[in-house]
């Protein structure tokens, strides 16, 4: 397995500092942040170290060049947008991009994208799936076309009154996986799996790794950390960062070495990136590339390089 992170948490560095940083650091790998230019929508979002929009061949040329000279590679481009967005002009501009991040994923010889599937999150899963049907195919075309995988992260994108009755991706549990992949079959189509979420949904976390092996394109490094007396008081239909929050791996709920004993079970030896959220590590850029430090370190300790 290849360690890396996710470069959203480094939102202030453009891509060749994040190299360096990593390099220096002795990852071996970025998923790359590769939201359009702007303005975030929310935390964790917006950030741009490569723009799909300019990458002419000249700047894909540089790109991997410092990549190369460096030692890391480009695991996959990361843009993680509601796909399904209500607003039919919103959803077309995100389409687009993603079609954008596709194209750039080829044109860098990286091999995967990871995102969402997106939800209507006023409407049933019922009615979210027929959306599905009518949205992902030419996705998939275009994913299939470029030769990239598109790797669907398991967040419910659930967190608080902005994403609030039904989330922002449909992508959420096994039960959930089935329906869409069985709307969906296409090679092209799997898993970036993260067990955080499972933890404060309540799930099991280690099941799906056997029964899904051969869909897991990509593998997220976050725990998360539920704090029971504040769930006895809310339960689980209050706004989910009532009663839990996002940690550095080792600092929450997911047991670790059973995680990453299930990985080796059933050879899985792709990328695995650290995906930072947590809040008690943010208050100065110290402490966020620490978080990465220390976050690398624990998980060593389970990798053989």
């Amino acid at each position: 397995m290849k360690l890396g992170f996710v470069t959203a948490i480094l939102e202030d560095e453009n891509f060749e500092q994040v190299v360096d940083f990593a390099a220096e650091q002795k990852f071996r790998c970025l998923e790359t942040a590769c939201w359009p230019v702007g303005k975030a929508e929310r935390r964790y979002a917006g950030v741009t170290h490569i723009d799909v929009d300019t990458l002419d061949p000249k700047r894909a040329g540089e790109i991997l060049a410092y990549c190369g000279e460096k030692g890391i590679e480009i695991a996959t481009l990361a843009y993680y947008p509601n796909v399904l967005e209500a607003d039919p002009v919103r959803r077309e501009e995100i389409i687009s991009h993603l079609k954008k991040v596709i194209l750039a994923a080829d044109r860098l010889g990286v091999g995967m994208v990871t995102t969402f599937i997106g939800r209507v999150q006023n409407a049933t899963v019922e009615e979210n799936l027929k959306v599905v049907a009518q949205v992902w195919p030419e996705i998939l075309k275009a994913a299939e076309a470029s030769n990239v995988r598109i790797a669907i992260e398991n967040c419910p994108m659930l967190f608080g009154a902005d994403q609030w009755p039904g989330g922002q991706n449909l992508f959420t549990s096994p039960a959930n996986w089935d329906r869409i992949f069985e709307i969906l079959p296409s090679e092209y189509l799997g898993i970036t799996y993260d067990p955080s979420h499972f933890v404060w949904q309540m799930m099991d976390y280690i099941e799906p790794i056997y029964k899904y092996k051969d869909k897991i394109f990509h593998v997220h490094i976050k725990d998360i950390k539920l704090y029971p007396e504040k769930l006895k008081r809310t339960g689980t239909l209050a706004y989910p960062l009532e009663y839990m929050s996002p940690k550095l791996p080792g600092l929450g709920d997911v047991d670790w070495g059973k995680y990453m004993s299930a990985l080796t079970d059933i050879g899985y030896d792709g990328y695995i990136c650290l995906e930072i959220e947590d809040k008690a590590f943010e208050k100065t850029k110290k402490d966020v590339y620490n978080s990465l430090i220390l976050s690398k370190r624990y998980i060593e300790n389970f990798l053989i390089d």
